[in-house]
C-alpha cells in the first residue's frame, strides 16, 4: 500500500500519497525544464540563461523579451488548466473546458468587437477589460439560461454549446465586416498568443492567478465530497448549489484574465487535467496544482515551437495546442460513445 503524508491546519488538511507527491515534483520538474529551454533557446544567444551578463544583448533579450513571454505563457497554461479542472469536475463531464462553456467564445466576441468598434478611441489597452467583461457576460447568460430550479450539469453544457455557437456567429460576422488590419489583428488573438508580453502584463495577470488558485484550494474538500456523487455530497453537508456557482465563477475567474492577455488558446482547458488524472489520484487538492503545471509546460512549449520551428516567422502558440487538442478532442468523443 502507498504510504500517506498527512498535512494539517486549522483552516483545512489533506492526506497525500508517496505517488502523487512524486507526481506533482516530477511535473514541476518538467515545467521548470521546458522554461529553461524556452529562456536558453533561439537565434539570438543568451549564454545558458543570459541573466548574469548585466547590460549585454544577451541580458536584454532575456529578461525583456523571453522572460515575460515565458511566465505569460506558464501563467496562461495554469489559469486555462485549472478552469479546465474546476469545470471537469463541477459538470462531471470529461469534455467540458472553458472552449465548450462559452468563457473563450463570450472574451473572443467582446475583443472583437472592440477590435472593430472602440479600439480607435479607447486604444488597444482596453482590449483584456473587454475580453474580460465578455467572458463574464457570457458566462452569467448561460447560468441564467440553464437555471430551472437549479443548474443541472448536461443542461449546463448545452446552453454553454449554444452560446458558444450565437458568439462565433457574431465573431465571424464582425471579421467579415471589418477592414483588413482589423481583421489581420483578430485573428492573431483568436488563434491565441503570447507574442509580445511584457513585464507590466505579466504584474496584471499574477494577482487573478494567485488568488483565484487559492480560493480554490480552499473548495477542495467539497469539490471531493461532489465527485462522489450528488447524493453522498449533500450527505456530507455540501451545499451542491452554491459550490456550483462559487467554483465556476472561480474559473471564469481564472480563464477570462489569461483569454483576455493571450487570445484564445483552444484546448489547453480540455487536455491538461486528462494528463494530470492519469498522473495522480483524484484528489482535488492536489490535482489542481498538477493541472495547472501540465497545462503551463504545454503552452510554454507551444510557444517555444512557434518561436523556433518557422524562423523568422513567429507563429501563435495556440496553433500548436490546437493541433494536439482536435485529435484529442475527437477521441475523447470516441471514448465517451463506447
Amino acid at each position: 500500500m502507498d504510504k500517506q503524508l498527512t498535512f494539517r491546519h486549522r483552516w483545512f488538511s489533506f492526506s497525500v500519497t508517496y505517488s502523487s507527491l512524486l507526481a506533482l515534483l516530477f511535473a514541476l520538474f518538467l515545467t521548470l525544464l521546458v522554461m529553461w529551454v524556452a529562456l536558453s533557446a533561439g537565434t539570438s544567444d543568451t549564454g545558458g540563461t543570459g541573466l548574469s551578463r548585466s547590460g549585454s544583448l544577451a541580458q536584454f533579450v532575456a529578461e525583456t523579451l523571453r522572460l515575460p513571454r515565458i511566465l505569460m505563457a506558464a501563467m496562461v497554461g495554469a489559469a486555462l488548466g485549472g478552469a479546465g479542472l474546476i469545470l471537469q469536475s463541477v459538470i462531471r463531464n470529461p469534455l467540458a473546458s472553458p472552449d465548450i462553456i462559452g468563457i473563450t467564445s463570450g472574451a473572443s466576441a467582446a475583443a472583437v468587437v472592440f477590435l472593430f468598434f472602440f479600439k480607435p478611441v479607447l486604444g488597444i489597452g482596453w482590449l483584456p477589460v473587454f475580453a474580460i467583461g465578455g467572458a463574464l457576460s457570457a458566462s452569467l447568460l448561460i447560468y441564467v439560461l440553464a437555471w430551472r430550479r437549479g443548474v443541472s450539469p448536461m443542461r449546463l453544457v448545452l446552453v454553454g454549446i449554444g452560446v458558444s455557437a450565437a458568439m462565433s456567429a457574431i465573431v465571424t460576422l464582425l471579421i467579415a465586416v471589418s477592414p483588413e488590419s482589423t481583421s489581420m489583428m483578430a485573428y492573431i488573438w483568436l488563434t491565441g498568443s503570447v507574442y509580445g508580453t511584457n513585464w507590466h502584463d505579466v504584474e496584471r495577470l499574477f494577482p487573478w492567478i494567485l488568488v483565484s488558485f487559492s480560493l480554490s484550494l480552499y473548495f477542495s474538500r467539497r469539490m471531493n465530497a461532489q465527485e462522489l456523487g450528488d447524493q453522498t455530497a449533500v450527505g456530507l453537508g455540501v451545499s451542491l448549489q452554491g459550490t456550483r456557482i462559487w467554483m465556476l465563477l472561480l474559473s471564469v475567474m481564472m480563464a477570462a484574465p489569461a483569454i483576455a492577455y493571450a487570445g484564445a488558446v483552444s484546448f489547453v482547458g480540455l487536455i491538461a487535467p486528462h494528463i494530470a488524472r492519469r498522473l495522480m489520484a483524484r484528489s482535488f487538492a492536489l490535482l489542481l496544482p498538477v493541472t495547472a503545471l501540465t497545462g503551463a509546460c504545454l503552452v510554454v512549449l507551444a510557444d517555444l515551437c512557434g518561436r523556433l520551428l518557422f524562423q523568422p516567422l513567429d507563429v501563435p502558440a495556440g496553433v500548436f495546442v490546437s493541433a494536439i487538442g482536435a485529435p484529442f478532442f475527437i477521441f475523447l468523443l470516441y471514448r465517451q460513445r463506447f
